[in-house]
C-alpha cells in the first residue's frame, strides 16, 4: 500500500514544483516586448491649431488675497467662433456694437481687431436651482448687482478678434459678469449657439 502512495504523490509533487516554478512551457509571450514604436500624430496641411494665446489668464501678484477678501475677482475669458473672415467679423462685430445696449465702445484697434468696452452689468441671472430658489433665500449676488443704482455695475471687457482656421476666434477677457453679458448679447445677436 505504500508504494502506490508513493507512486501516486511524487509525480503529483514533481508536475506541481514545474507548474510552480514558472517553466518556460507555461509562461505567456508578453506582448510588449513585441510592441514597435509608431510615428506621432501630425496635423495635415492646410489645418490650423486653435489660438490658446487667451487660454489661461494668469492672475497679478497679490491678487489671490484680494479675491479671497471678496474685493475683486480674476478676469475671465470666454469666446466663441465665427465662419467670417476676421475683417469681416471684426466688422460685424461692431456694427453690432454700436447698436449700444451691450455697452459702450470705450477704444478700438483696428489693426489687431480689438475692441474695449465699458459693459454694464445688469441684475444677475439667478442659477440657482428650483428648491434653492424657493426655499433658500435670496440670492446673494443680487445685493452687490443692486447696489450701483439704476445704471447697474460698469464692467470693463476687452474683445478680440483673431484668426482661426478659415473663421475668426472671439475672445472676451475681463470681468466675469460683464464678460458673460457681452459674449451672450453677440452670440444671440450674431446668431451664434
Amino acid at each position: 500500500m505504500k508504494k502506490t502512495s508513493y507512486a501516486l504523490v511524487v509525480p503529483a509533487l514533481l508536475m506541481s514544483v514545474l507548474v510552480v516554478s514558472g517553466c518556460g512551457a507555461f509562461r505567456s509571450t508578453k506582448q510588449w516586448e513585441k510592441a514597435k514604436q509608431e510615428a506621432p500624430l501630425e496635423i495635415p496641411p492646410g489645418m490650423d491649431t486653435p489660438s490658446t494665446s487667451a487660454a489661461l489668464v494668469i492672475p497679478d501678484a497679490g491678487s489671490g488675497a484680494a479675491a479671497a477678501g471678496g474685493a475683486s475677482a480674476a478676469p475671465v475669458s470666454d469666446g466663441f467662433i465665427l465662419t467670417d473672415a476676421p475683417d469681416a467679423a471684426y466688422r460685424r462685430i461692431g456694427e453690432t456694437l454700436a447698436a449700444g445696449d451691450v455697452g459702450t465702445v470705450t477704444a478700438h484697434d483696428d489693426d489687431t481687431h480689438t475692441y474695449q468696452i465699458t459693459a454694464t452689468a445688469g441684475a444677475p441671472e439667478d442659477h440657482r436651482g428650483f428648491f434653492k430658489r424657493m426655499f433658500g433665500g435670496k440670492n446673494p449676488d443680487a445685493d452687490q448687482a443692486g447696489s450701483a443704482g439704476p445704471g447697474g455695475n460698469k464692467r470693463s471687457v476687452v474683445l478680440t478678434v483673431n484668426p482661426s482656421g478659415t473663421g475668426s476666434e472671439i475672445r472676451a477677457q475681463g470681468d466675469a459678469n460683464g464678460v458673460r453679458r457681452v459674449i451672450d448679447a453677440l452670440k444671440s445677436r450674431l446668431g451664434v449657439k
